[in-house]
C-alpha cells in the first residue's frame, strides 16, 4: 500500500534508485517529549511531561508493518510543575520510582489510516505493568534539518491510558483514573 506516510518515509530515508529496506532513525531528546494530564477533583486539567528520552524509529516503504517504534525514558525525567507534586508521585503511593526505572514503548504493529496517518500498536511498560496501548500517529514533517544538513522527522502522537492498569490508581476517582497522553518526537537519520 503506497501513501504520502511512508512514500515520504521511505524515498527520505532511502534515496532514489535504491533497494527497499527498513532505515533507522534515532530520537532527539532535546525536541520530544511526553505530556500528560489529568482531572483533579473535578476542578482542574493538570499536567506534567517526560522528556530526555532514547529510541529509534524502524521506517519501511515496502512494507509498513515491518516498520517499529522503540522508546525509553527514565520515571525520575518526570516534571510535574510543582516539587511537592513530583516527589508524590515518585513515592510508594505511586510509581515507588528507583534510579534506572523507565517507562517503555515497544510497537507491536503499524495500522496506515490515511497519508499522513497511522495507528502504532505496542506495549507500554510502566510500573513493572506491560498493557497493550494505540497511539493514533501523524507525520508533522520529513526533510532535511536545515542546521544539521541530514534527513530528519517529525511526529506527534496521542493515547488514552488507564493509571488503573498500571497499579498507580491512587486517590481515585478524584484523581482522574483515565490519562490524557500527548507525544512529540523529533527524530534523525541514523549514520
Amino acid at each position: 500500500m503506497k501513501n504520502l506516510f511512508f512514500a515520504t518515509t521511505a524515498a527520505l530515508a532511502l534515496g532514489a534508485g535504491t533497494a527497499f529496506a527498513a532505515e533507522k532513525y534515532t530520537l532527539d531528546p532535546s525536541h520530544s517529549q511526553v505530556v500528560f494530564t489529568y482531572k483533579h477533583l473535578g476542578f482542574s486539567t493538570t499536567t506534567g511531561m517526560f522528556s530526555g528520552f532514547e529510541g529509534e524509529i524502524m521506517m519501511d516503504q515496502e512494507d509498513p508493518s515491518n516498520s517499529s517504534v522503540n522508546v525509553s525514558m527514565p520515571v525520575s525525567s518526570m516534571f510535574t510543575g510543582w516539587e511537592e507534586r513530583t516527589k508524590h508521585f515518585m513515592s510508594g503511593e505511586f510509581f515507588d520510582a528507583a534510579e534506572g526505572d523507565m517507562v517503555t514503548f515497544t510497537s507491536t504493529g503499524i495500522e496506515v489510516t490515511g497519508e499522513d496517518t497511522a495507528k502504532i500498536t505496542g506495549d507500554l511498560t510502566m510500573n513493572d505493568v506491560t498493557k497493550p496501548v494505540v497511539l493514533d500517529a501523524k507525520l508533522n514533517q520529513m526533510g532535511e534539518h536545515p542546521m544539521e544538513g541530514k534527513p530528519w522527522a517529525g511526529f506527534d502522537a496521542t493515547a488514552t491510558v488507564l493509571r488503573s492498569d498500571y497499579n498507580l490508581e491512587k486517590f481515585a476517582p478524584y484523581v482522574s483514573d483515565e490519562i490524557e497522553v500527548k507525544i512529540s518526537i523529533e527524530a534523525m537519520k541514523a549514520e
